[in-house]
């Protein structure tokens, strides 16, 4: 996809035409004093919002959770 970089200034006139520049699939680049600093991107269709207590009383965490680890497996994770 092509890329389009403008500076702020030209962004903030420009926004409504960036953004639809964004949708139709092309990337914005957004420089400061020539320096690229954010950037203007389509959301995907499949980005599914964040919902959460999606999967309360599902899971179940067991009582050893919080308990320390056995040394093989703590040794395994700091690599002693």
């Amino acid at each position: 996809m092509a890329k389009a970089q403008v500076n702020i200034d030209e962004a903030r006139t420009r926004l409504s035409s960036l953004i639809d520049r964004a949708e139709a699939g092309h990337d914005v680049v957004i420089a400061r004093s020539g320096r690229p600093v954010v950037r203007l991107t389509r959301i995907s269709e499949s980005a599914q919002p964040i919902r959460f207590g999606v999967l309360k009383g599902k899971l179940r965490i067991g009582r050893d959770f919080d308990a320390p680890l056995r040394a093989g497996v703590l040794a395994a994770f700091t690599g002693d």
